[in-house]
């Protein structure tokens, strides 16, 4: 959208944004803090949501060739899904990576694979968000030195990497060292990219996470703002300041069915965090209070039967992140259910987005349910419910003694039993699921996998260790673990230094597992 003057297809004068009588008329204006309706007083009049679908296949050069289609069919910045192997720091030809190699997304095993995926891919003209935790900070580093080869300037790069550790102990499991060392890795890259790329955002802060593994949305935004709030404390703690960081902190948030509460949800996320920005921190740099996210729509309620019912559900969900203000956006396949999106849905998904953004209405206003008593009512609710939450994990002394001491963990692990129970009594319903079932094995065509592609990973990595200068890399390695050993060193600078001498992912995070040990609950 761009025009100021805007009418629906009658003819009716569309405004940038509603205000009404009663309480509604006291909500602050869209782009006003505390940002209830939005970060922009335009909405998506003159800037759309980025359009920024997830992709990651076996081989480096597959995953580019997803990349390429779907930058050609209209995305608008690109998202990695790495392999399990990568998330864990390992690489493709250790033993522990065996079946795993390629299987959830692109194995990244050194600086040649990261060049492979990018290959063609102009750096300076595309934002690319990694889906990385435990070892955020190296496929950073890999990803500024394929910009260098590419004659990229770090400050030119953009992008977000997730880097939110403290979910994977929560919720997703993807993490290598105890709480601690990893977030004092987590603050030496906020320092070294405010350096060195100051357009990238440093963390992801991840919500979506947290509700896939079983959450309620009240948890959920509970979570996810605690998360953040341990991250601002400790870069703060660390010496940073808190404007100088701040505003290139993002947030990641999952959209599920109900409209209605998600649009809330995310109305409350923005007001709470600018209050917390403001008042626990003293932010005086208004994009510090400014809480931008990415959405995606609900993996886990994609099911495996009448996959495409799915496009249903994943319309609404991404109807719920347009009108709640997101600032990205990915929106699922509807096979994912069944394996990782064909080249068609893959395509559909994206086209849900472009449907939404031309010809739904929804860009016209900003925040076009601000107003309704149930969506200001639920948004009350929402914030009040969660900062009951949050007060019970300051009292513990913040995200990270909750996590050490499982409460985090115990609290989503009871809302998805709970969630099961309803689901299986019949109280909610998943269509073809518990209600109007059809038993009919579903006829779709599914992503395959080659089988020979993890060989073929193996290969190249164990033929780079082969061809490079081992002393070198020796060397780099033995800096990384004394830098490991020094509190007051920023280990991104040695690992750049071993990165670039063809170190593998998984020897830098090899020598992290020896001086830090790992985690293990």
């Amino acid at each position: 959208m761009s025009e100021d003057n805007v009418t629906t297809e009658s003819g009716i004068p569309v405004e940038p944004f509603y205000t009404g009588a009663g309480d509604s008329a006291e909500i602050a204006a869209p782009g006003e803090f505390p940002y209830t309706r939005g970060v922009r007083p335009d909405g998506y009049r003159r800037r759309a949501w980025t359009m920024r679908q997830y992709a990651g296949f076996a081989s480096a050069e597959e995953t580019n060739e997803r990349f390429q289609l779907l930058l050609e069919r209209g995305q608008t910045g690109l998202s990695t899904a790495f392999d399990l192997p990568t998330q864990l720091g390992l690489d493709s030809d250790d033993p522990r990576s065996l079946g795993e190699v390629g299987r959830t997304g692109v194995a990244i095993d050194s600086i040649e694979d990261m060049e492979r995926l990018f290959k063609g891919i102009p750096l300076a003209d595309v934002s690319t968000s990694m889906t990385i935790n435990a070892p955020a900070s190296v496929l950073l580093l890999l990803y500024e030195l394929t910009g260098e080869r590419q004659g990229v300037a770090p400050e030119q790069l953009s992008g977000t990497i997730q880097n939110d550790i403290l979910k994977e102990y929560a919720a997703r499991g993807n993490y290598i060292y105890p709480p601690r060392p990893s977030m004092r890795l987590t603050v030496d890259t906020i320092r070294y990219a405010q350096a060195r790329l100051p357009r990238f955002n440093t963390i992801s802060i991840s919500g979506y996470h947290i509700r896939e593994a079983g959450s309620t949305a009240v948890q959920e935004l509970a979570f996810t703002l605690a998360n953040g709030l341990a991250y601002v404390q400790a870069a703060v703690d660390g010496g940073l300041d808190v404007d100088a960081f701040a505003p290139r902190l993002s947030f990641f948030f999952n959209a599920h069915n109900d409209v209605f509460q998600e649009v809330a949800k995310f109305r409350a996320a923005r007001r709470m965090w600018a209050r917390f920005m403001r008042d626990r921190f003293g932010a005086k740099d208004e994009r510090s209070l400014m809480l931008r996210f990415h959405a995606q729509t609900g993996g886990s309620t994609l099911t495996a039967q009448q996959p495409e019912v799915n496009l249903v559900r994943v319309a609404l969900q991404a109807f719920s992140a347009a009108a709640g203000g997101a600032q990205s956006l990915h929106t699922n396949g509807f096979d994912e259910a069944l394996a990782l999106p064909t080249e068609h849905a893959a395509t559909l998904a994206l086209r849900t987005q472009q449907v939404l953004l031309h010809e739904s209405g929804v860009p016209a206003t900003a925040d076009p349910f601000g107003g309704s008593w149930y969506v200001e009512q639920l948004t009350d609710d929402l914030e009040a419910r969660a900062q009951e939450l949050i007060d019970e994990i300051d009292r513990k002394g913040g995200s990270v003694i909750a996590i050490e001491e499982g409460f985090i963990q115990d609290q989503i692990e009871e809302s998805s039993y709970r969630s099961q129970l309803r689901l299986e009594r019949g109280d909610d319903i998943v269509v073809g699921v518990n209600k109007y079932r059809n038993d009919e094995e579903p006829v779709v065509p599914i992503h395959r996998l080659d089988a020979n592609l993890e060989q073929e990973q193996v290969a190249r990595t164990q033929a780079l260790r082969a061809a490079r200068d081992s002393g070198a890399v020796e060397s780099a390695l033995a800096d990384v673990r004394a830098a490991a050993d020094t509190p007051d060193r920023n280990m991104l600078e040695p690992m750049r230094v071993a990165l670039a001498a063809h170190a593998t992912v998984g020897e830098v995070c090899g020598v992290l597992r020896e001086a830090w040990g790992t985690h293990d609950r």
